[in-house]
């Protein structure tokens, strides 16, 4: 059974972030609320099928693939910094926290388009809306999770926080699977919620402080399926560092 995500209006995403700590958007939703047309990010759905295999998996799989970059923005300004490595205290992720990991940048192809630091600063202006004003501190993450060992994890650290202030999940597209259901709850009270993303750059933008959140596993429906995601982290006073 597939439960249908809590879809928001574009206006109504920060009164969500409020109330509940987590908003969903459908496809044109993320257009609308970002400025960017669909069709300019359909265009970089391609990029997905050039993932170097994530070498840093501890429970021994092989069904990650991933591209990461980092950026500051402030306002309309989005500057690129240096290629750093992804690192999480054990705090936040207990199966990779303490590592530092060096993942393959992502590519010019979409890091140099301003459509993307459009998208950037306009998810980084919710933040500052829900945080206050302040410069941002972001990571994206490239993620195809594939059924090559016949089931993929897209989260195998489990129900986590990021140790950030706010993370935007965007759903690049789902091929040939069944599973990969989204799951928010609450960090400090009872309550929860379940639901599937299935439409082309559908999105969750969650309160890091307030909610946990996983993806359940996905299982091929025939042949080899993935799940292919982009997801943005946004920090203030600075990146996660040892």
């Amino acid at each position: 059974m597939s439960f249908s995500p809590p879809v928001v209006t574009p206006s109504e995403v920060l009164p969500a972030l409020r109330e509940r700590g987590f908003a969903v958007l459908d496809r044109a939703g993320l257009s609308a609320l970002v400025g960017v047309p669909s069709e300019t990010l359909d265009g970089w759905s391609p990029t997905w099928n050039d993932l170097p295999p994530d070498g840093y998996l501890r429970d021994g799989g092989r069904y990650r693939s991933r591209r990461h970059a980092c950026f500051v923005v402030d306002g309309e300004s989005v500057r690129p910094v240096p290629h750093r490595a992804h690192w999480q205290p054990v705090e936040y992720n207990a199966l990779h926290g303490g590592l530092e990991r060096w993942f393959e940048p992502m590519l010019p192809g979409v890091v140099s388009q301003p459509e993307w630091d459009r998208l950037l600063a306009a998810i980084a202006a919710r933040a500052s809306e829900l945080k206050g004003r302040q410069p941002w501190f972001v990571e994206a993450h490239q993620f195809r999770i594939d059924t090559t060992d016949g089931i993929g994890r897209p989260t195998p650290e489990g129900a986590h926080r990021d140790g950030v202030d706010l993370v935007a999940v965007l759903l690049v597209g789902r091929e040939g699977i069944k599973g990969g259901e989204t799951r928010v709850f609450e960090a400090t009270g009872p309550n929860g919620i379940r639901f599937t993303l299935t439409e082309p750059w559908s999105a969750l933008l969650l309160d890091d402080e307030r909610v946990i959140h996983e993806s359940t596993p996905i299982q091929p429906l025939g042949g080899q399926g993935h799940r292919d995601t982009l997801v943005l982290t946004f920090r203030a006073k600075g990146f996660q560092g040892p």
